[in-house]
């Protein structure tokens, strides 16, 4: 990628000093694995660093997340203005579908969620919008087979400004009974990588989007050719592929996945997130929703740029053993998702080439461990 800041970086997200960070607590993560043992239970070292974290009670795989939905909150809450306290709604899918999509990157399936909702002041929960996002997180939970079961929500006036809210959330998921989970480890080369689409913008790149909607005349209210409101489109809530994955282990097809990627932060770097020496080749690419060709075109993003930021219509990644991609797409189509065998794991150095338009991300640009 070009040398100086990048337009993310520019909007306030500088991935080098946040990954540099993520790399600086491993360490320490990593010295208090034994101390479960001591009341039965075994951490998977092989899972830091994943998006979802796995442990062994009993002879059952159980996976554990933290995830945080960002700034998006802030987009619904100028969007409100022009459309009401019902895009809180689609906040609420988001910030499940954030939580329980990073378990499906192990194949997990979500077991219980907790959410976390911090204000600037409890004026938030006056009027509707509580309301509406109680209904989305209920509904995210619905459509993954998890209870909600508790959460938090603290007033933290002098950190979070008045209207302000910060949302977050846990969950803890199982590994079907007997079932190997999706981790690094398992690729190899010749595996084949199923791209599955996106809603649009989701959880990652809303600092960006909030750039953009002040420098558009009409801010969040500004048309896209389409005729929809930019605001809407940005709110579009997230996919949740929970219930294809549970659709892969139904079938069997869940063993021949090796690997899962979750693309949120980093765009299609994410690819590469697995910690290993491969090349990750796609051959096809994903349809880019509009939302998405608009923020990459009045960012004034090249393409390389786009993709390491934006998901750019590709949501999650499956890695599948050889001759079992197409079987994948399928289900996936049957199931209601948008899928397409892209692409191929080979040898070679840690790097995504994304063949279509000509950009090959190295190591170097995604160092998460």
């Amino acid at each position: 990628m070009r040398g100086g800041p990048s337009a993310y970086e520019r909007a306030g997200v500088d991935y080098s000093v946040l990954d540099a960070a993520k790399r600086r607590s491993i360490g320490a993560v990593l010295s208090s694995l034994a101390a479960p043992r001591a009341r039965g239970a075994r951490v998977e070292p092989g899972s830091v660093g994943e998006p979802a974290q796995l442990f062994e009670v009993d002879g059952i795989t159980l996976a554990t997340v933290l995830e945080c939905l960002g700034t998006k909150s802030e987009i619904a809450r100028s969007f409100e203005e022009a459309a009401g306290p019902s895009c809180w709604g689609a906040i609420g899918k988001d910030a499940l579908a954030a939580i329980v999509n990073d378990l499906a990157c192990a194949g997990a399936l979500p077991l219980v969620v907790s959410a976390y909702l911090a204000t600037g002041s409890a004026d938030w929960y006056a009027g509707e919008r509580h309301g509406h996002f109680v209904e989305g997180f209920r509904q995210g939970c619905a459509e993954a087979g998890a209870a909600w079961v508790g959460g938090e929500s603290p007033t933290l006036a002098g950190i979070i400004e008045p209207a302000g809210a910060d949302i977050a959330g846990s969950a803890v998921g199982r590994l079907p009974a007997g079932a190997r989970p999706w981790s690094g480890e398992r690729l190899e080369a010749g595996d084949e990588i199923v791209l599955v689409a996106s809603s649009g913008l989701h959880a990652n790149g809303a600092s960006l989007a909030r750039r953009v909607a002040a420098e558009l005349a009409g801010g969040w209210s500004e048309r896209l050719e389409s005729g929809r409101l930019f605001g809407e489109a940005v709110l579009e809530a997230s996919v949740s592929y929970v219930p294809l994955v549970a659709a892969l282990w139904d079938s069997g097809l869940g063993e021949k996945v090796h690997y899962a990627s979750h693309v949120t932060g980093h765009g299609l770097r994410k690819l590469m997130r697995a910690d290993r020496r491969l090349s990750y080749r796609l051959s096809l690419l994903q349809p880019v929703p509009e939302v998405l060709s608009f923020l990459t075109a009045r960012a004034g993003l090249s393409e390389e740029e786009a993709y390491a930021t934006f998901n750019m219509g590709s949501g999650f990644a499956l890695y599948l053993a050889a001759g079992s991609g197409t079987q994948a797409a399928a289900l996936a189509g049957a199931a209601g998702f948008e899928a397409l065998v892209a692409g191929r794991v080979e040898e070679g150095d840690r790097q995504v080439v994304l063949e279509p338009i000509g950009v090959r991300y190295s190591s170097e640009h995604l160092e998460l461990r």
